[in-house]
């Protein structure tokens, strides 16, 4: 149903052993990027997933880390031959840095369209809703979810009971409202109670907010920064807005999220693994990102 790829691990500069944090959802052949550092591209090539189809770019914040990638990478998915617009979803003041990185690429053969600071939700697809969160940091700076609705089972019982003609089923059921000799059919007619969908959540770079948990309750995956492994650089975390494993994994047992999957790691971190524990003691079901790392997220 969505596949997803976490494209780098790293937050501040690449580093020969590790990319810097980007994530690509792949749902039903169209994709949305979240964040586009220096190397996005090369990252994106290796897992062989395509730029043509690529719809939106969801940018957390404006450091370059996040955003330096983001010119290269128009000009290739203008190469690759797309022609339908495309969407950069940011922060307040996103339209000034897209509109200065477009500098070194100018003309593209699509439109470019820019929505910032979204304060409503976003119907991204047909079933796929984006919602975002202000979150803490040094620069203007949203948290993602991304909710994918699950159409109810359908129910002869609501169907025969409403007295609904097995002409309509099956239309009904694709949720399409009907007229049939001078009376309208809906959707609700034929279905039954609705079913659990898929929720992913993604907080990058933040300082632990009592909003958090709350915006990625129940996530099937929780993908948050853990910029430091060590419990002693929680001061470090503090001043410079982020968040160590522990606070990460607070965030996400106090959220009742399923799995938790930590990224941006500093480039003084080399060994992420030392301190899984921190975080695990924690909220048990943490995973520590790598790039390339792909998983599927299926209704149950």
């Amino acid at each position: 149903m969505m596949d997803l790829a976490l494209l780098g691990c790293g937050g501040s500069m690449p580093m020969t052993y590790r990319r810097l944090s980007s994530m690509l959802i792949n749902f039903r052949g169209r994709k949305v990027l979240i964040d586009c550092g220096e190397g996005t591209q090369v990252a994106i090539r290796s897992i062989g997933w395509g730029f043509k189809t690529i719809d939106y770019i969801c940018i957390s914040h404006f450091h370059g880390d996040h955003t330096v990638g983001i010119p290269g990478l128009l000009g290739t998915i203008g190469n690759s031959g797309r022609t339908e617009p495309l969407t950069i979803i940011g922060p307040e003041g996103i339209k000034a840095v897209i509109d200065g990185l477009r500098v070194i690429c100018p003309y593209l053969p699509y439109e470019v369209r820019i929505i910032e600071a979204p304060k409503e939700s976003i119907n991204l697809y047909d079933n796929m809703k984006l919602e975002t969160l202000e979150l803490k940091h040094s620069a203007p700076c949203i948290g993602y979810r991304f909710d994918v609705k699950r159409r109810a089972k359908f129910s002869v019982e609501s169907a025969e009971k409403n007295e609904v003609p097995k002409i309509l089923w099956s239309r009904l059921q694709k949720g399409a409202d009907l007229e049939y000799e001078g009376k309208i059919y809906k959707p609700a007619m034929v279905l039954g109670e609705d079913r659990e969908g898929i929720r992913l959540s993604f907080i990058t770079d933040s300082r632990p907010l009592v909003t958090i948990p709350t915006f990625i309750e129940n996530s099937d995956l929780f993908v948050c920064e853990g910029t430091y492994g060590n419990d002693d650089d929680r001061v470090k975390a503090i001043a410079n807005c982020h968040m160590t494993f522990r606070e990460a994994a607070e965030i996400a047992k106090e959220g009742k999220v399923k799995e938790m999957l930590l990224t941006h790691f500093s480039p003084a971190m080399m060994l992420p693994e030392q301190y899984i524990m921190n975080a695990r003691e924690v909220f048990e079901n943490t995973v520590l990102g790598e790039d390339g790392l792909i998983k599927n997220l299926s209704f149950k």
